[in-house]
This record gives structure tokens, C-alpha cells and sequence, in this order.
């Protein structure tokens, strides 16, 4: 019996991250974040704009496209500055 309990606590101990795989796992965590806060905040202002005076889908469509180029041009902010290190 106690030999399928070394194979399980084995396995936990392979599944958890090491400290030296935080850092990457903080690092896309960051792109993920950066990238759905873009894009969140662009669809968030082009339903602002459809419902003050832009044309109904014009409003919307230029919020998406504003945030996508928001969040690669942080993207690419980010991975040059993990780069770096």
C-alpha cells in the first residue's frame, strides 16, 4: 500500500510549478491580462460610442479595432521587456 502512496505524492510534487517557473507563469499571466483588458476596454467604448451618436455596429467595430492595437502594441511592450531580463 504504501508504494501507490509514493507514486501520488510524487506526482503532486511533479505537477506543482517550481519557483523558478513563477516568473513565466507571472509573465503570461500579464499578457493575458494586458491583452483582455484592451480589448474589454475598446468593446466597453464602442458600445459607448454606438449608443451617443455613431452609427450602431461603426461605434462597436472601431472599439474592437482600437483595442486589439492597443493590447499587440503592449504585447509587444511586455515580451521586449521580459526580453531584456
Amino acid at each position: 500500500m504504501s508504494g501507490g502512496d509514493d507514486q501520488i505524492s510524487n506526482r503532486s510534487d511533479q505537477e506543482k510549478p517550481s519557483p523558478n517557473d513563477l516568473p513565466g507563469l507571472a509573465a503570461f499571466a500579464a499578457l493575458g491580462s494586458t491583452i483582455a483588458v484592451c480589448v474589454t476596454a475598446g468593446v466597453v467604448g464602442g458600445l459607448y460610442l454606438d449608443g451617443h451618436g455613431v452609427p450602431a455596429p461603426g461605434g462597436l467595430l472601431l472599439g474592437i479595432v482600437l483595442g486589439t492595437v492597443v493590447a499587440v502594441a503592449s504585447v509587444v511592450q511586455l515580451v521586449r521587456r521580459f526580453l531584456k531580463n
